[in-house]
């Protein structure tokens, strides 16, 4: 069979590796910027060590895999500047990362906890004297060592034997949930550990990367997004660190840090207490963003957040908190200030980003905002998204003394929509987004986009009528744009409001298991769903709808919502 890799057309021997033929093409290269990391074949991911074309034991036959055979012979090679290659180095940088701190202190425990920014802070346990040089330099070590990382085959209930005997409870808990009767894992002399995706193929790839000293752990530098073979230059986000923080806290006390705790509620049905006493702390919340907005007399609540953190539901019901206190919030929403679509310009790929902040006519809106808080009486457009053009149909608003406007959007933090002369004080930021504390393990988390994607799944399946597939399509560019254009500005809030709920995991699955199930392995998308699909199948199902109020952030997804009717 002929394999075309990246174009490149060559012959496998048997039992070649990927690796094996990319090296023999002239393909591989020392700068992370242009080093094949993975393969995707059929739409899944392979580690480069995989072997297309397998002998035949005892004979002189060969086979082909079945991937290779359904691809075709055609292999995309995966970097760092794909998304699905990002994951792998980011795997590969965790795993190097535990194992050096496992042989210089045997003893200590390490929780990855958050991503902020281009840093992962991981927490250290029971280690007195942790010295981020001794750190750098036996990681640097293992990166020189370029150590094979292959993975190895046993049971289940031998990994759970093994993590229980090594004092790992959280790894022997959430294997105890798990269904498949064997279980993959890496080890290299006695450390041995496991990731929901591949890793490169030796430990020498990861050459790019820092850590810097932070209380209670380290932070872990990822490369530059946009220079791979560069360090990304690290700023610190304390509010976004504050509010993670906080958010591991009431896991604690609510008993839910990792999966393995949240299947145990639904078990015993304390996962109801559960729903309550997460909307109630939801509410809480709320009701103190409304007393900071009074207390400081502004006129205009600025509301930004990613996609599928819940930014409507979060409008209106700090628009009812607003009311307790005797205001009369006006919703707005920045769509209505989308240019029309034959207007916006195509960039250099020949592609109109939608996410683009050059989609929105911020003069006007600037201009409209002026005038508004001046007390002038003025026309709001409405855009329509059939038509894709701004309509105007004589919509009116004007300021009163009680008045506050509430204007969503997903650029509502950048700074260029506020005109210079405006009074800032006017204006209160508020950024919504999912931190989900919750962890697989100590070494697995579940990051905040991971939960954002099976939000958007569900509710545009069932709202929008949109398949896995098309949502699972427009992923990687959503996410692009919000790297661009929502995250740097989210520290101009003045206040970061966790939208996560603890519980939700458990009711989505119920919504989005059968959608993912009825995707195929030939499908583009698989190798997406097939990610999701290895971390729901840890989870347990909750069948508890009835549990969740009309005006809860999940019913936004799963539906429900009253605000909506």
């Amino acid at each position: 069979m002929i394999l075309n890799i990246d174009g490149r057309t060559i012959e496998p021997r048997p039992d070649q590796s990927l690796l094996e033929l990319i090296r023999e093409l002239g393909m591989d290269t020392d700068k992370l910027s242009t080093r094949p990391l993975a393969a995707k074949i059929a739409g899944e991911v392979f580690n480069l060590n995989y072997v297309p074309v397998r002998q035949k034991d005892g004979s002189d036959r060969s086979s082909i895999r079945r991937a290779m055979a359904a691809s075709g012979g055609h292999v995309r090679l995966l970097r760092y500047g794909d998304d699905t290659g990002r994951e792998v180095y980011t795997r590969t940088a965790q795993f190097v990362t535990f194992l050096a701190l496992h042989r210089l202190y045997p003893q200590a425990k390490a929780k990855m906890n958050c991503t902020v920014g281009s840093g992962l802070f991981i927490a250290v346990y029971d280690c007195k004297e942790l010295s981020i040089r001794a750190l750098k330099a036996e990681i640097a070590k293992l990166v020189e060592m370029d150590i094979p990382l292959i993975r190895q085959r046993l049971t289940t209930q031998e990994a759970i034997d093994r993590y229980a005997a090594s004092g790992q409870d959280d790894k022997a808990k959430l294997l105890s949930w798990r269904k498949e009767p064997h279980f993959d894992e890496y080890i290299f002399e006695d450390f041995g550990d496991y990731y929901y995706g591949e890793l490169a193929p030796s430990t020498g790839y990861m050459k790019v990367w820092d850590i810097q000293q932070k209380d209670g752990g380290f932070m872990f530098i990822y490369p530059d997004d946009q220079d791979p073979d560069q360090v990304a230059d690290y700023k610190e986000s304390p509010h976004f660190f504050d509010m993670f923080s906080e958010g591991e806290k009431w896991g604690y006390l609510m008993d839910c840090q990792t999966v393995a705790d949240l299947n145990e509620l639904v078990d015993s049905g304390r996962i109801r207490e559960l729903i309550r006493v997460n909307e109630a702390l939801h509410e809480k919340n709320y009701s103190k963003v409304a007393d900071m907005v009074c207390q400081r007399g502004a006129k205009a609540v600025m509301l930004a957040g990613p996609s599928s953190s819940g930014k409507t539901t979060s409008a209106n019901r700090l628009s009812t908190q607003l009311r307790v206190h005797g205001k009369k919030p006006i919703l707005m929403s920045l769509d209505d200030y989308y240019l029309d679509r034959d207007k916006i310009l195509p960039g250099p790929d020949g592609k109109v980003d939608l996410e683009h902040i050059n989609t929105i006519d911020t003069e006007l809106f600037g201009q409209h905002l002026a005038a508004l808080l001046d007390g002038e009486e003025v026309e709001i457009p409405t855009f329509n998204f059939k038509l894709g053009k701004r309509v105007w149909n004589g919509h009116k608003m004007k300021m009163d003394k009680d008045t506050v406007f509430v204007i969503e959007g997903l650029h509502a933090l950048n700074p260029v929509l506020l005109p210079a002369n405006l009074d800032k004080h006017l204006v209160f930021r508020l950024y919504v987004s999912p931190l989900l504390p919750l962890n697989l393990d100590d070494h697995n988390r579940i990051p905040t986009s991971y939960l954002r994607l099976l939000r958007r799944i569900v509710r545009d399946f069932e709202s929008r009528g949109t398949s896995v597939q098309r949502t699972i399509g427009m992923w990687d560019s959503v996410r692009a744009g919000e790297r661009r254009w929502i995250f740097p500005f989210q520290e101009n809030a003045d206040v970061i409001f966790n939208s996560s709920t603890l519980y939700e995991l458990a009711v989505l699955k119920k919504h989005i298991f059968p959608l993912l199930t009825a995707v195929e392995p030939e499908d583009p998308a698989y190798d997406e769903v097939r990610s999701i699909v290895k971390v729901l199948n840890f989870v347990q199902e909750a069948d508890v709808d009835d549990e969740i109020p009309p005006t809860s952030l999940v019913r936004e997804f799963i539906g429900g919502n009253t605000f909506y009717r």
